[in-house]
């Protein structure tokens, strides 16, 4: 037998098995639901048994697939005479038989908890052979709008458009938002132009007469939010003022700056100057003693050593040899500083008679006096 002849027979079968039995769901009315979440719905599947209906009772709640080629998923089941009502994990807790006993004729379902996933098509299927009914409904979960937030995009200054605006952040569309004013006489503007799908209210060519209270209200099919705010129109900034103060403070930093670089350059060079100073040379400073100590010492050591070296002959040309190293003698810083005598001082006598040669035949030794600068010092 072909394949399609075999279908046929089938679906003919079927039709006239619904046609004898008595089986029937009785419920009427809307097909569709409108929810918001968190809120409860009922799905109603009422339904009637006749006596040629004798075989064993079954009601299945299913969410019907968007696409064909899917299959359809069972949301909760009765069969056996026992519920199913954890069968759908993702409602598991949340879908419930409304009748504590179906069988006598009441398959309805209740939803709580609401999710906006919860939207979509639910079909229930009662079957009790050889009868089998089904009855679909569309169940639509709207989210009600959030709390809106109410602020000024733009410049709030006077003579500009003032742009208000009001935004939910969630809720199903369509969104509508309405604006009034709660202060003064209530009114609007002349010159605003409303949004009602976007949420703006544009007030164009602003004055201070529109400052005041405005509230905004966001609505949909389930539910409706509000915010409130205050606009003040401000004039607008005196701008001559704000360009002179902003001179004026570059002035004064210029000011300061050109300051303490002129007091960085003078302590700079203050500095420099004293370290000069230290490392100057000064004439007027007198030698050092121990200098002075060591010349007169190598003059005495050196008279004395002459005078040794005579001999007890020589003895008689003594005082003529002291008178001559009276102008060896090294002077000190008082007779340095004591201006010189007028007077020239008398030539020792016997000059021919103390010369070089005369000192050596008489056995003098000849001594060598270091020379000397004008303030003592050996050179």
């Amino acid at each position: 037998m072909e394949p399609w002849i075999v279908r046929v027979c089938c679906l003919l079968y079927s039709l006239l098995a619904g046609v004898a039995s008595g089986l029937e769901i009785t419920t009427t009315g809307q097909t569709s639901i409108e929810k918001a979440s968190g809120q409860s719905a009922k799905l109603d599947c009422q339904f009637t048994l006749a006596a040629e209906d004798s075989g064993p009772l079954d009601i299945e709640w299913s969410l019907v697939a968007s696409d064909n080629q899917q299959e359809d998923t069972v949301v909760i089941l009765y069969s056996g005479d026992r519920a199913y009502e954890d069968y759908y994990a993702p409602m598991k807790g949340r879908v419930h038989f409304t009748s504590s006993d179906p069988k006598n004729g009441d398959g309805s379902i209740n939803l709580t908890g609401l999710k906006s996933a919860d939207s979509g098509t639910y079909q229930c299927k009662v079957k009790k052979a050889p009868g089998i009914r089904s009855r679909k409904m569309n169940l639509i979960v709207m989210v009600k709008p959030a709390k809106p937030r109410c602020y000024a995009e733009s410049s709030t200054e006077e003579g500009k458009d003032v742009m208000l605006r009001c935004l939910s952040s969630e809720g199903t569309n369509p969104l509508k938002y309405t604006w009034e004013r709660t202060s003064d006489n209530k009114l609007l503007p002349a010159s605003a132009v409303l949004d009602p799908v976007g949420g703006t209210i544009n007030v164009k060519n602003a004055s201070a007469s529109a400052s005041g209270t405005y509230r905004c209200t966001v609505s949909n099919r389930v539910g409706t939010e509000e915010c409130v705010m205050h606009l003040k129109v401000t004039p607008p900034p005196n701008t001559a003022g704000i360009v002179a103060g902003t001179i004026i403070a570059i002035l004064l930093i210029l000011l300061i700056i050109a300051i303490i670089l002129y007091c960085c350059c003078r302590a700079r060079h203050r500095k420099k100057y004293e370290k000069e100073i230290c490392n100057e040379i000064r004439e007027d400073v007198p030698p050092p003693k121990s200098r002075m100590s060591t010349a007169r010492s190598i003059t005495v050591g050196s008279q004395r050593s002459s005078l040794g070296s005579m001999s007890p002959s020589n003895l008689s040309n003594l005082h003529d040899y002291a008178l001559k190293t009276q102008y060896d003698k090294i002077p000190t810083t008082e007779e340095y500083e004591r201006p010189p005598s007028r007077v020239p001082l008398p030539p020792p006598p016997n000059a021919s008679k103390m010369a070089g040669p005369n000192l050596s035949r008489m056995g003098a030794i000849a001594v060598m006096i270091p020379a000397q600068n004008r303030d003592g010092s050996i050179v």
